[in-house]
């Protein structure tokens, strides 16, 4: 008689610690099976990442061939502008590969580019195209040193334009990065000289001057804005939403940009008659015929290589990381200006590199910092919750 109420006991206050036993099983099951798909998760970001930083770094012969062609005899602005942005059909083979690689799996839907973003890339693509024809008048009037120099300012603008409409955070260290990568630039429109090229007017050198700044403020315009397409359009919610599209779609994304631009920059060419012109600018460059074509090729291949390295930071990462790309190519310009170009490299242009470089130092170490400090909060939340259910354990 006893027997039967004994053994629902033993059971009653055995079932807890099971239930318990059968949790922890069940947990670390999950954990088991999810880990590989985080890890997963965490490792294809880097790889996509360091690919696009890559790209960004082999493009850096864009700058310095766009220099080239203007110090030795080019003045069309518009095809200078369209050079910036033309090598976009350099990515339709490997977007057809991608695309029939996929097809054969049944995901090419999956990776075709939806048509609301694409027709958001062809409206940032004609901005940019406006911005490309604004920096071809800055590097016009100035050496390839101070127009680089200006060029990374469009940081201080990109943060400025993500906080507006990504919603970007400030830290003290990116706010310090922003106000050095500002100053930096400033120096050389205060310092002795400017880095005014000898013989050039003055009014000739601050239009130039005006002109860089203005184009990285559109640069710094457009970045945020294809950050903000690609999560509003991009066609990924839930958890694939937190992982990085395929490189495929990364490459449509830039091809639709570049190909909006090139219509933009071939109606200008059209309207200021470049395409009459473009023979007799051969025939007088200063390096030869030959070489004009050559650079005018090599020119779009080094831009499309640092377009699509920008566009791959700005949808695997932030715009702000892409910012900070551009600005990293600051002394790769600097030391091809002065090896190539033969550009003088004075006090305030030594400063400004100074300051940006400290800038980007800044930022690099904020980003570690604050990515160690989540990592932490991370660690210590989950110990708070095994904490909480031992405790809550008879």
């Amino acid at each position: 008689m006893s027997s039967p109420s004994t053994a629902t006991a033993i059971t009653a206050s055995a079932s807890p610690a099971a239930m318990q036993e059968t949790s922890n099983k069940a947990t670390t099951n999950t954990t088991t099976i999810a880990s590989p798909t985080t890890a997963a998760r965490y490792r294809r970001p880097s790889l996509l990442v360091i690919l696009s930083a890559c790209l960004v770094l082999m493009g850096a012969g864009g700058p310095l061939l766009l220099r080239v062609y203007f110090v030795h005899g080019g003045k069309r602005l518009f095809l200078s502008a369209m050079l910036q942005i033309s090598g976009w059909p350099l990515l339709l083979p490997p977007i057809c590969v991608s695309l029939y690689r996929s097809r054969r799996h049944g995901v090419a839907k999956k990776l075709l580019l939806p048509p609301r973003l694409a027709g958001a890339a062809a409206v940032l693509g004609a901005l940019y195209a406006v911005s490309c024809f604004v920096y071809a008048l800055g590097s016009q009037a100035l050496p390839l040193s101070t127009s680089s120099l200006l060029l990374a300012t469009q940081l201080a603008f990109t943060a400025v334009f993500a906080f507006l409409f990504v919603g970007l955070r400030f830290t003290p260290f990116s706010a310090n990065a922003v106000v050095l990568l500002t100053i930096g630039p400033a120096v050389l429109g205060v310092g002795p000289g400017s880095g005014k090229p000898a013989g050039e007017a003055s009014r000739t050198y601050w239009t130039g001057f005006c002109e860089a700044i203005a184009a990285a403020a559109l640069a710094g315009l457009v970045l945020p804005l294809v950050e903000v397409a690609t999560a509003r359009y991009g066609r990924r919610t839930g958890p694939a939403a937190r992982v990085p599209p395929p490189y495929a779609t990364v490459m449509q994304m830039q091809a639709v940009m570049g190909a909006a631009g090139t219509v933009v920059c071939l109606l200008g060419m059209a309207v200021k008659s470049d395409f009459q012109a473009v023979a007799s600018e051969a025939a007088t460059f200063g390096l030869g015929e030959t070489n004009y074509y050559l650079v005018l090729v090599w020119d779009a291949v080094s831009w499309q290589l640092l377009n699509l390295g920008i566009v791959g930071l700005i949808t695997c990462a932030s715009s702000l990381l892409a910012g900070i790309m551009i600005a990293v190519l600051l002394p790769l310009s600097e030391v091809l200006a002065v090896i190539f170009l033969h550009e003088k490299f004075d006090g305030p242009k030594g400063i400004a590199l100074v300051l940006s470089l400290w800038g980007f130092a800044s930022y690099l170490y904020g980003e570690k910092a604050q990515s160690k400090m989540q990592q932490t909060q991370k660690m210590e939340q989950q110990l708070a919750i095994k904490t909480d259910l031992e405790s809550a354990a008879p």
